[in-house]
């Protein structure tokens, strides 16, 4: 026994290690989604891009500097670019250079630049904000309705051990001769719709789960199991009135921003393209050097006296005039001697002025003006369509509170005529027909309020999810 125990002992406790790690918190839950979810990552990556721009917009400002080299090799009749002169020999040539530009002014288009992709960002920022905001209301609601298939299904296995309690009496009165077949028969048949509930119930549990699953966007593990929460703490009264929600939502709803952003960014485009139309003030600095092998350069030897052509007639006797001559060597100007002294800088103000360009820039602004009317009408329609979804949510919690508090006085009620129903039933006064149908309506009175408090608890969740309120 005790080798027994020693090979079964670890296979207990994995399995027991297994079904606490299967044990999902609503929390846990919410940060798998908001890690997973396909739509987050993708607003993500477009936050990430609105602020490259942003970033990109600021460094526009900075001046730029660019590089300059060139080789080429020269055959022909071509211009020597260290002498300037035509050369006919084949020789090598390179130049180097460097320049800078930097924009002085043109109508502080590069600061609203600048403005207009900051708002952008913080747009962005908003949607990804909002994602996260839309994934986390959606794992609450489909937490919920797992637990709340959960308890139906538990609530479908307690009707069913009930009913089978009473085919099993019955049938020992039965053989008894004790009680009539047509009672045993009415109550083997509500045995079988108790187990046909516990099959619908069953796969409705199971489709929950897997929504669970997708939204969470992991797998699905048929032995995941969620951590309980008490619904009725949660079912208590909702003091904040359909306006008070709305208002709180202008200015907490991540959607208002955003709609709200965009429109300034829009605006702030404006005028950015009626920047385009003054003039662009630029400062400019170049440095450039070059070299060229058939540079070369004369060194002087020494000095030889010459007899020239010229003569001198001395006694009648032509004598040659001797003259002084310079000696040089011809010798290549070295690479580095040669870009130091080819260096040369030049330094200049440039005003570029638009005069007529196809009226391009003003339709641009034109198109930018569209554009803000537009985000106005985004953002006008937004806030609508969320006032509107407020006052439906409002209105369903409202009749879910109702639905809530009516149906724990029918499962009272009902519950009372059930005892009532049974007792007559077992003491053999009362029809099977009778007891079905208090057991019906008990039954379907107690599915109907478990249903009803989690509807409720749904519908409080979506109110607080518009307010910008923690949901979990």
């Amino acid at each position: 026994m005790k080798k027994i125990f020693l090979s079964i002992a670890p296979l207990f406790f994995c399995s027991l290690i297994i079904a606490q790690q299967n044990k999902l918190t609503l929390q846990q839950c919410v940060d798998t989604a908001l890690k997973n979810n396909f739509d987050i990552q993708q607003s993500g990556l477009r936050m990430q891009t609105a602020e490259i721009n942003w970033k990109q917009a600021k460094l526009n400002l900075l001046p730029n500097l660019n590089g300059l080299a060139s080789q080429s090799i020269n055959q022909g009749r071509s211009i020597d670019p260290f002498t300037n002169a035509y050369n006919n020999q084949k020789y090598n040539s390179a130049g180097y250079g460097l320049n800078s530009q930097t924009t002085l002014f043109q109508g502080l288009a590069a600061q609203n630049l600048i403005k207009e992709n900051s708002l952008n960002y913080q747009a962005s920022n908003m949607d990804w904000q909002q994602a996260k905001d839309n994934a986390t209301i959606n794992v609450i609601l489909a937490y919920l309705q797992v637990l709340s298939n959960e308890d139906l299904l538990t609530q479908a296995q307690n009707q069913a051990d009930y009913s089978q309690k009473q085919v099993d009496r019955l049938e020992v009165l039965n053989k008894q001769g004790a009680v009539s077949p047509s009672d045993l028969s009415n109550l083997r048949g509500l045995l079988a719709n108790d187990q046909l509930s516990i099959i619908n119930s069953k796969n409705a549990l199971e489709s929950s789960k897997i929504n669970l699953c997708q939204l969470m966007n992991i797998p699905y593990d048929k032995n995941i199991e969620l951590e309980k929460i008490n619904a009725e703490s949660y079912a208590a009264k909702y003091d904040q009135t359909s306006e008070n929600i709305y208002q709180t939502a202008l200015q907490q709803f991540a959607q208002v921003k955003a709609v709200d952003l965009r429109k300034q960014s829009a605006e702030k485009a404006i005028k950015v393209q009626r920047g385009q139309l003054f003039p662009r003030l630029t400062f400019n600095v170049n440095a450039n050097t070059n070299y060229s092998s058939a540079a070369s350069q004369s060194i002087f030897l020494n000095t030889t006296d010459v007899a020239s052509t010229d003569y001198v007639i001395i006694n009648g006797t032509q004598t040659p005039v001797i003259r002084k001559q310079s000696n040089f060597s011809s010798e290549k100007i070295s690479y580095n001697n040669q870009l130091n002294n080819n260096l040369y800088n030049t330094f200049s103000l440039d005003l570029s002025i638009p005069i007529f360009n196809s009226l391009y820039q003003r339709n641009r602004i034109k198109l930018a003006k569209i554009d803000v009317k537009n985000a106005d009408l985004v953002a006008k329609t937004t806030k609508t369509q969320l006032q509107q979804s407020i006052e439906l949510a409002y209105a369903n919690m409202t009749a879910a509170a109702d639905r809530y508090k009516t149906l724990i006085g029918q499962v009272n009620a009902y519950t009372e005529s059930f005892r009532a129903a049974e007792i007559r039933f077992n003491s053999g006064v009362g029809t099977s027909i009778d007891y079905g149908l208090a057991k019906n309506y008990l039954d379907q009175a107690n599915i109907n309020l478990i249903t009803a408090k989690y509807d409720y608890v749904l519908r409080t969740k979506i109110l607080d999810y518009y307010q910008g309120k923690q949901l979990w």
